[in-house]
């Protein structure tokens, strides 16, 4: 006979507090029924999320971010996540965009009143730093990757695709590079068809707003920070910072437990590893290390973004934000302006000066240079670019590089990616290098966290129909009749 009153379930643990983990806190969260076993988020940082989170300038006193993080209206997990703990509004969307070519020409790239995949007509038509020839060949080539049906293990590199479809190392350059370099992180050489498709299809031709930039107001360290901590404690998350792990404990081939680095020991029936790829096998015991799924993550390789951060006495370039092409600089963010966007041109400076971030994504040749002579050449860029950066007096500047930014969505890559479910009873994984069906982004993060807290609930409750993961945008009726998508 079952005992009068059966002992209470055991906790669910969540180790790390990125993205990926506090996505997978939110999304049992939102599963769950009462009553429900405890759940207990471990971070061995003392702060949360991540690669997405931010640093104190010991010069200026100003919060800023590691590396600069936006989403896209196509990101539907990620912004669904951030509106469900609150953060939705620090997070400024973007219907137009400023492109800078190679001879300072600047185009400006918003929809047209057409609906998708017309709708960006106009701004493809629109960009000065090609020629009409080339952006004939770049309507070309985007039909024809619309049209193309890229399979995971397909050994394709996105620049091969590119020269065996027409388009010019120029357009190549030009356009391809800029998008996909910022989007995935990586060049064109190392980037496989079915994630470049993913980019372009999923962002700029189903849905008219797939597009838009959704960009923070706030540092990263605020967005998931206290606000997300504060959702998580009011809906009864045992949330734990400055708290390492040691090894997760397995008995008879299932879950246990937790060892933490304090000699603490957590009993747990279920524990999801939200750590970043290269940390899973140290915290697993030596049996379950050899395991396939386990074993593969060490051939998974990642790049680097690097930012470059400068303060000046005031505003030197007015825009809040603008991608430059045929430059080392990509991105270049206003972070005054976007942090304060009531500021108007010419107001006083703030304490710590007008500051603005530049982008280099892929920034694997930065590794042998000397930061400053990196920093003298981004700043003679902006120079060049907008004279009155010459006017303003240079108050500090920066150079931060994420070695690990981003996972490299090399050929073959599909492979490696472990699912969430594991092989192990009670043991799942997320993270955005896990099989999402998404690239390397916050959007995958989010993706893996859902989706672990989706089969976890599904083992608990083998009858749970419980979908966290949001649907996509609807593709528009004119994308499926002319793409065929």
């Amino acid at each position: 006979m079952p005992p009068e009153n059966p002992p209470p379930s055991l906790p669910t643990v969540i180790v790390g507090g990125g993205l990926a983990g506090l996505a997978t806190a939110v999304g049992l969260k939102q599963a769950q029924s009462s009553p429900a076993p405890k759940i207990i988020l471990l971070e061995s940082r003392p702060r949360w999320g991540g690669r997405a989170t931010s640093i104190v300038d010991q010069t200026t006193g100003e919060t800023i971010d590691n590396c600069q993080h936006v989403g896209m209206g196509c990101c539907t997990n990620f912004i669904h996540f951030c509106e469900t703990v609150g953060v939705a509004h620090h997070f400024r969307r973007e219907r137009a965009l400023t492109f800078i070519g190679p001879k300072q020409e600047s185009s400006r790239f918003a929809a047209g009143p057409w609906p998708a995949p017309l709708h960006l007509a106009g701004a493809f038509a629109g960009l000065k730093h090609l020629s009409w020839k080339d952006r004939w060949s770049l309507a070309w080539g985007l039909k024809r990757l619309a049209k193309s049906r890229p399979r995971d293990e397909d050994p394709t590199t996105f620049a091969d695709w590119l020269t065996q479809n027409g388009q010019s190392p120029r357009v190549q350059e030009r356009f391809w590079n800029v998008v996909l370099v910022s989007a995935l992180s990586e060049t064109l050489d190392r980037i496989n068809l079915a994630a470049a498709r993913k980019v372009f299809v999923d962002g700029f031709l189903a849905h008219r707003a797939a597009w838009e930039v959704h960009i923070p107001t706030a540092p990263l360290g605020d967005l998931y920070g206290s606000s997300v901590q504060t959702w998580l404690t009011s809906h009864g998350v045992d949330t734990r910072l400055s708290t390492g792990v040691q090894q997760i404990e397995l008995t008879e081939g299932r879950v246990s437990g937790v060892l933490l680095r304090s000699g603490e020991h957590l009993p747990a029936t279920r524990v999801v590893l939200a750590v970043p790829a290269q940390r899973v096998a140290d915290l697993l015991p030596e049996a379950a290390r050899s395991l396939p799924e386990f074993a593969q993550l060490n051939r998974l390789e990642w790049a680097p973004i690097s930012s470059a951060h400068f303060w000046f006495d005031r505003e030197a370039i007015p825009l809040p934000h603008a991608a430059l092409v045929g430059y080392r600089s990509q991105w270049l963010f206003n972070r005054t302006a976007l942090h304060a966007p009531a500021s108007t041109p010419g107001a006083p400076a703030p304490d710590s000066g007008w500051s603005y971030q530049v982008v280099i994504s892929a920034s694997r040749d930065l590794a042998g240079e000397d930061r400053d002579s990196v920093l003298d050449e981004i700043l003679a860029e902006l120079t060049r670019i907008w004279p009155a950066v010459a006017q303003a007096k240079l108050l500090h500047r920066r150079l931060i590089t994420e070695h690990a930014a981003a996972l490299s969505m090399l050929p073959g890559v599909e492979a490696i990616r472990p699912p969430q479910r594991t092989s192990v009873p009670g043991l799942y994984l997320a993270g955005d290098y896990t099989r999402t069906g998404w690239p390397s982004t916050m959007e995958g993060a989010v993706r893996s966290g859902y989706l672990a807290a989706q089969a976890l609930q599904q083992d608990t409750h083998p009858n749970s129909s419980v979908q966290l993961l949001q649907p996509d945008l609807p593709t528009s009726l004119w994308a499926r009749l002319l793409l065929g998508l």
